[in-house]
């Protein structure tokens, strides 16, 4: 019985050596309070709930913080590490807002999905077998997440709450989610 659950550990990637743990997080809350504009700031709620996020991040060893360019998200990452990589790829997905105020993305998930991998591929390349912190959006890491575990687009239906962490284990061409939506830090 040891053997089998070793061997099927194995297969999602726990505990595989060369393993890249990537948390994928969602900035802190920008939107309380928030002035109309298109790149908001963090919100004083928001700033508490990175806060927590970093004091949780530092009792773990990681190899690298990266982000988006978005204003809330590199305010998050920078609590985490001030020296945080930004790489454009990890934007959010592009949206109008309708005519009731909804949301409308205005990208289409493949080409999200594109973008993501790309950018989550050379983060892991450049990272092997260390865990990296990646702040970025709910849309984009949902449409990500959702092609990792095979899904059609619109099956995964999440949304991640504020610095909330979703894991990807990543090794060679192999991903394998292992968490979604943590918020432990923020209890």
């Amino acid at each position: 019985m040891i053997q089998a659950m070793r061997s099927l550990e194995a297969a999602f990637l726990i505990g595989v050596e060369g393993t890249t743990e990537i948390w994928l997080v969602r900035h802190g809350d920008c939107y309380e309070g928030m002035a109309e504009g298109p790149d908001p700031a963090l919100s004083p709620t928001g700033r508490r709930q990175a806060e927590k996020l970093a004091e949780r991040v530092r009792h773990v060893e990681h190899a690298a913080v990266y982000c988006s360019p978005a204003r809330r998200a590199l305010e998050t990452a920078h609590l985490i590490d001030p020296e945080a990589r930004v790489d454009a790829r990890l934007m959010e997905m592009t949206f109008e807002l309708g005519d009731q105020g909804e949301i409308v993305f205005t990208e289409m998930p493949a080409d999200v999905v594109a973008r993501m991998t790309a950018a989550i591929d050379e983060i892991a390349a450049a990272h092997p077998g260390g865990r990296v912190i990646v702040v970025g959006h709910a849309g984009a890491f949902v449409n990500y997440l959702t092609d990792v575990m095979r899904l059609e687009p619109g099956q995964l239906r999440i949304l991640p709450y504020y610095t909330s962490v979703s894991v990807v284990r990543a090794l060679g061409d192999r991903r394998m989610v292992g968490a979604l939506g943590d918020t432990a830090h923020l209890e």
